[in-house]
C-alpha cells in the first residue's frame, strides 16, 4: 500500500511540472519551485523500489510451497527489471536536474534532449511493459492458487493489456500500476485479518 500510495504522489508530481513531450525541455526548468518538487519525486523513489520488493515478498509468502517455476520466474524478473528500470530513469533525470541548476534552468539542448528522451522511454516503453508483465504473472498465480478473489486476476489482466498497448502514448496511465498494486495489497490484508480471526476463534 506504501508502494502504491509513494508511486502515486510521484507520478502526480512529475506529470505536473515535466512537460509531457520528451524534446520540449519547458518552462519548469528555470522555475526553482517546480524544479524542487520535481527533486521531491525522486527523492521519494528509492523508498517506494523498497515498497515493492516488500510487495513481492509479501505476494510470494502466500504462494509458498505451490510456486509455480515457470510464473515465479516472471513474476520475479519483470519485478526486479521494473525496479532497476524505475532506478535507472531516477538517476538520470537526477543528472538532468543537476545540469539544468548548474546552467540556471538551460541546460545544453542536445545533452538534455538525449537524458530526457531516454527517462521517457525508459519509464514508457520499458518500465510499464514490465510492470504489465508481473501483473500478468502475479495473477495467473493468483488464479491457479486462489490467492484471491478472481475478479482481481482479471482486472489485473486487463490493466496489463492497457499497459503493454498504450503505456507510451496515454498520459497518467502510469497510474493503473499501483491501483493494482493497492488491490491486491488490501485483497492479501483483508485476508490475513480473517485468517488471524479464524485462527484466535
Amino acid at each position: 500500500m506504501l508502494f502504491a500510495l509513494l508511486f502515486g504522489v510521484i507520478v502526480f508530481l512529475i506529470h505536473q511540472d515535466v512537460p509531457a513531450n520528451p524534446h520540449d525541455a519547458g518552462t519548469w526548468l528555470t522555475d526553482p519551485a517546480s524544479r524542487r518538487r520535481v527533486d521531491a519525486a525522486l527523492a521519494l523513489v528509492p523508498f517506494c523500489g523498497i515498497f515493492f520488493l516488500w510487495f513481492m515478498g509479501a505476494v510470494r509468502s502466500r504462494i509458498g510451497e505451490a510456486e509455480d517455476r515457470f510464473f515465479s520466474t516472471m513474476f520475479l524478473g519483470s519485478g526486479l527489471l521494473f525496479v532497476a528500470m524505475m532506478f535507472m530513469t531516477t538517476a538520470i533525470m537526477a543528472a538532468l536536474l543537476t545540469l539544468a541548476g548548474e546552467h540556471n534552468g538551460h541546460p545544453p539542448v542536445n545533452v538534455w534532449e538525449l537524458g530526457r528522451s531516454a527517462t521517457f522511454t525508459l519509464v514508457t516503453t520499458y518500465a510499464m511493459r514490465m510492470a504489465a508483465v508481473f501483473m500478468i504473472a502475479a495473477s495467473t498465480i493468483a488464479l491457479r492458487l486462489r490467492i484471491h478473489a478472481k475478479y482481481i486476476a482479471w482486472v489485473g489482466y486487463v490493466a496489463a493489456v492497457t499497459l503493454l498497448i498504450a503505456s507510451a502514448s496515454v498520459p497518467w496511465l502510469e497510474l493503473v500500476f499501483p491501483l493494482w498494486v493497492l488491490l491486491v495489497s488490501l485483497a492479501l490484508l483483508a485476508q490475513s485479518y480473517r485468517r488471524v480471526g479464524a485462527e484466535a476463534g
